[in-house]
């Protein structure tokens, strides 16, 4: 006899005994199983062995169990509205480039930057076809020859111009299609290397464009992303490591922009109308039902105190912008979009206060579009259409009219200003290639300083961050038409060519540095 064999049968003589000895024990409904060993000892009743069907209902919780699984069906409903999959960081590809060393600690001067793609610099017969190249190159060149046309990053693939560059030039992020590492990445011009910080298909977030924002110092940038159900706003170190979700509420977030000094961050959402799209959060939003946002209410951020402020309660469709430290500039309705009028804000941060800004005599209507506001916050000059006519119009912020002219015809929406930092001067100039004027300059006074006749012709007009100069894109119709990089002094004369010798398609980003 096997000691296992010993052992159960000394277990089943215990039980027994213990059962004789404690008959008390048997109304014990628990021990059911129990009940019928005792019954094979105490009588061979028939009806005994009914109790042996009693597991059979310790069985029956078994079914029950299923309408446990009947939830499924809720859960099937929900897969309408799955959560997207949330962009993961990534830290690869990362090379090292060149950079002349004059630029790795810093851009003293300001210095213009610029794309030029499909260059075919060494074709000598433009006649012959040629195919495309893969080349896209960003460049920085200095206006005064100080600095001669530096390559930053040649790329062997389309960014489609989507290169952004901080205040301070130092660093960029720019969105790279190149399979399978397309992408968003960062150029650290100090230390040197380039790599890639997320695996993007696109910068287009739930239907918003998502352009990169840089802080003025290049150390973060802002960029809104999607996440489960909802669009935020992250802050990203030009490391790549340590995310922060600044806005997390739910709602749509999108349109970070930084303040000049890098205390603010603006941006819309439509956490009033919707406090959140997530299912099942008190007062969400039904993807099912509700359409996303197209538009929202302008907010920002104190970094500092880390408070959110609300602006206005306008909606509004367009980026808000940055007119100086403490003030904001944003358009609310859009004839694009249907809309009767197009009225034009300013809001100061500080006082949290909103107002519009519109010629006393309301003659500045109703659609008043591509608005160019002074630094100073005082001034803004602006196209005011209507269904029959379209004129320029200089005011000063509290309505009052400083000039206006209908002699300067552009399509609506294809004007391009810019004011000279103190305030004194703005450029004037064409946008998308419906460039018909020469260098357009005129004093705060709305007084002309310079009407310059083409060639070239004058398109998005952008002063240096000291005022001296004037950086524009022009183009010379009746010798190649293509179109180049220009500048000039600030106040609009003495125009020269950048890029005469560069053979591909040419996008001016800018100035920076200085």
């Amino acid at each position: 006899m096997s000691f296992r064999r010993f052992f159960l049968i000394l277990l089943l003589l215990m039980t027994a005994c213990d059962a004789l000895s404690a008959p008390t024990a048997t109304p014990t409904a628990t021990l059911i199983p129990t009940a019928t060993a005792t019954a094979t000892v105490t009588s061979t009743s028939t009806t005994t062995p009914t109790a042996t069907a009693s597991p059979t209902s310790t069985e029956t919780p078994t079914v029950t169990l299923t309408p446990t699984i009947t939830p499924t069906p809720t859960m099937t409903s929900t897969a309408s509205i799955t959560p997207q999959a949330t962009v993961m960081a990534l830290f690869d590809n990362w090379v090292s480039v060149e950079i002349p060393d004059s630029l790795r600690d810093g851009i003293g001067t300001p210095l213009i930057a610029f794309l030029n793609r499909n260059d075919r610099e060494t074709i000598r017969n433009l006649s012959t076809a040629q195919p495309e190249s893969d080349i896209e190159t960003l460049y920085y060149v200095s206006p005064d020859g100080s600095l001669p046309r530096t390559a930053i990053l040649p790329v062997t693939s389309a960014t489609n111009n989507q290169v952004f560059i901080s205040p301070n030039g130092m660093s960029i992020a720019y969105f790279l299609e190149d399979p399978p590492n397309t992408g968003l990445y960062i150029l650290n011009l100090q230390l040197r290397v380039t790599g890639r910080i997320l695996a993007l298909s696109s910068l287009v977030q739930r239907g918003f464009v998502s352009e990169p924002t840089w802080t003025p110092d290049g150390s973060r940038l802002a960029i809104s992303l999607a996440t489960g159900y909802d669009l935020d706003i992250f802050s990203v170190p030009i490391d790549g490591a340590g995310w922060t979700n600044l806005t997390n509420t739910g709602s749509y977030e999108w349109y970070p922009s930084w303040s000049p000094d890098g205390r603010y961050l603006l941006f819309l959402s439509d956490r009033v109308r919707c406090p959140s799209w997530i299912p099942g959060e008190a007062n969400a939003c039904d993807a099912l039902v509700d359409a996303p946002p197209t538009s929202g209410n302008v907010f920002v951020l104190d970094t500092v105190s880390s408070e959110v402020i609300q602006l206005s309660d306008e909606w509004v469709i367009d980026p808000p912008e940055w007119v100086n430290n403490t003030q904001v500039a944003f358009a609310s309705g859009d004839p694009l979009f249907g809309d009767p009028e197009r009225r034009l804000w300013i809001a100061d941060v500080r006082t949290r206060q909103a107002r519009e800004v519109q010629l006393a005599n309301g003659s500045d209507g109703p659609y008043r579009l591509s608005a160019a506001w002074s630094p100073d916050g005082r001034q803004v000059i602006f196209q005011s259409a209507s269904n029959t006519t379209t004129e320029i119009i200089m005011m000063t912020t509290d309505g009052t009219l400083i000039g206006r002219t209908g002699e300067l015809t552009f399509p609506r929406y294809s004007m391009s200003a810019s004011w000279s930092p103190d305030s004194t001067r703005v450029a004037i100039g064409g946008l998308g290639g419906q460039c018909p004027y020469g260098s357009l300059v005129y004093d705060n006074a709305f007084q002309s300083l310079r009407r310059g006749n083409p060639p070239p012709s004058m398109c998005n007009p952008i002063f240096s961050s000291d005022g001296s100069w004037l950086a524009f894109t022009g183009l010379i119709s009746n010798v190649d038409g293509r179109v180049d990089i220009y500048v000039a002094n600030g106040n609009g004369g003495g125009a020269v060519n950048l890029a005469s010798d560069l053979r591909g398609q040419i996008n001016l980003l800018g100035w920076v540095g200085g």
